[in-house]
């Protein structure tokens, strides 16, 4: 393929758009746009700016149509949330997942379906902020009535640059709507919990053609040529597993950034009571594999207390604090429950580990640096308990741990996982999200062929990796 491809890359903190070069030995992939992503909080709770994120993908894909010419581009986003619309148009700014309004919905609907049978149906660990929830929270307040479509995050902006409303499985599946068997709209749940079928929108799967930008955004962007937008993993954790450089089986990957997911690719979905218990979800992936994992707090506990040292002392700086945080002697702080619902909201981060310990009359982080090593000491701990928690609902046996994302950066926490788990960690690649979207394109447009194997094949021959095997850290 001569062309390059886009990727839009949407965090829950930022957003890139990324530009590559794919053939069968070949994967170049740089930046050519970055931006924020900063949500608004108004009267009614906390928001997602959609229309600057539009914009400013729409300013890196034009940055891209400059610098080469573009075969297509595809769309991937953090999941579960969602724009309401009525007759093509946005009914305001979409809620952020960690908007408060989501707890109280939750009675709301286990008064129509129990948390078992939930699980039972859609195969998800429960979460106060799925879709599910939230589009309670919605019909309470009236606002779901008015609404004739809703479309997720990457689904939204594909249809304001194509026309086309679909969703995408891998995304579709976080909503809990989706039947875990079939991987089609659940009616039974639709039903049950008073949402409109025709609410939801068709759905596809990644490799399929969403369809063109529109002649006048293309001339908006630069370009009179056609320009294909393709469904691929759109769930960025859908599209990072894509990603991850196995060999075999028997690898545990930890998607490693504002949450951590910690799990497994599996032919079918796990729905075990122990499961359930465990909090492991049955996520769709690429392919039809299906994505059993835990969802972990992730590395929003250390962002959020870097944050909080910032407001009263701006000169805060994380790369110094990770320094010290390596020279704090193994088992001088303790370790806390990362998943605790307390750590979900924006705030006060190291005052709410510090309660946390208190609470458990363990000894509190008297530096920002003891803070930092507690987090991370916690974040392993944590990552190693769900690995042995997979392999026993799984009973397979994992020899390896992938850690790809942001964190994979982290020489720290990468040594500390390697010594909770036992197991040999690989960290790398950083941008595994983005290249998992670049790889699904490349294979519909003809670059590439083969299945998930062989475009991890390509990814662990042209991707630089990072090698830690137990016992680099003396963990106390």
């Amino acid at each position: 393929m001569s062309d390059a491809v886009a990727a839009v890359d949407l965090g829950a903190t930022s957003g890139r758009v990324m530009l590559a070069h794919v053939g069968p030995d070949e994967l170049r992939m740089r930046t050519v746009s970055r931006f924020p992503n900063r949500p608004v909080r108004t009267r009614d709770g906390l928001h997602w700016n959609v229309l600057e994120l539009y914009r400013d993908m729409c300013d890196g894909l034009a940055t891209a149509l400059r610098e080469a010419s573009l075969a297509g581009l595809a769309i991937d986003s953090w999941a579960v949330d969602y724009a309401l619309l009525r007759g093509g148009r946005v009914l305001g700014q979409p809620h952020h997942y960690r908007d408060d309004r989501n707890a109280a919905a939750v009675d709301a609907v286990h008064e129509l379906v129990s948390p078992q049978e939930l699980y039972e149906l859609n195969g998800l660990q429960h979460l106060p902020f799925n879709t599910t929830f939230q589009l309670a929270a919605d019909r309470r307040s009236g606002f779901l009535a008015l609404a004739d479509r809703m479309l997720l995050i990457p689904d939204l902006l594909a249809y304001w640059l194509t026309g086309e409303q679909v969703a995408e499985r891998t995304n579709a599946s976080t909503t809990g709507l989706l039947d875990v068997r079939t991987g089609d709209w659940s009616r039974q749940l639709t039903d049950r919990l008073g949402v409109e079928h025709g609410l939801l929108p068709p759905l596809i799967s990644p490799g399929d053609r969403i369809g063109e930008v529109s002649p006048e955004i293309c001339a908006q962007l630069g370009t009179d040529r056609p320009l294909p937008v393709t469904a691929v993993g759109s769930h960025d954790t859908a599209s990072a597993v894509v990603a991850v450089p196995a060999e075999g089986e028997d690898f545990a990957y930890i998607s490693c950034g504002t949450w951590s997911l910690v799990g497994v690719e599996v032919d079918r979905p796990v729905l075990s009571e122990a499961g359930r218990a465990a909090k492991f979800t049955n996520e769709r992936g690429v392919d039809d594999r299906i994505r059993y994992l835990h969802n972990v707090m992730g590395l929003w506990l250390l962002s959020e207390s870097v944050a909080q040292w910032r407001r009263t002392d701006p000169s805060v700086e994380l790369e110094p604090l990770l320094a010290e945080a390596a020279e704090v002697p193994p088992g001088a702080v303790p370790v806390f429950d990362t998943d605790d619902a307390r750590f979900l909201p924006p705030g006060d981060m190291p005052s709410r580990i510090a309660a946390w310990l208190a609470e458990h009359d363990l000894p509190i982080p008297g530096t920002r640096g003891e803070f930092v090593r507690c987090i991370l000491e916690s974040l392993a701990a944590a990552y190693a308990h769900s690995i042995d928690q997979v392999e026993r609902l799984t009973g397979r046996s994992m020899s390896t741990v992938h850690i790809v994302g942001g964190g994979s950066q982290n020489a720290l926490l990468c040594r500390l996982t390697a010594d909770r788990t036992g197991r040999t960690v690989i960290a790398g690649p950083v941008e595994a999200t983005a290249l998992g979207n670049i790889l699904v394109q490349a294979r519909t447009a003809g670059a590439i062929t083969g299945s998930l194997e062989s475009l991890r094949n390509l990814v662990r021959r042209r991707c630089e990796l990072q090698i830690y095997q137990p016992g680099s850290t003396r963990i106390g």
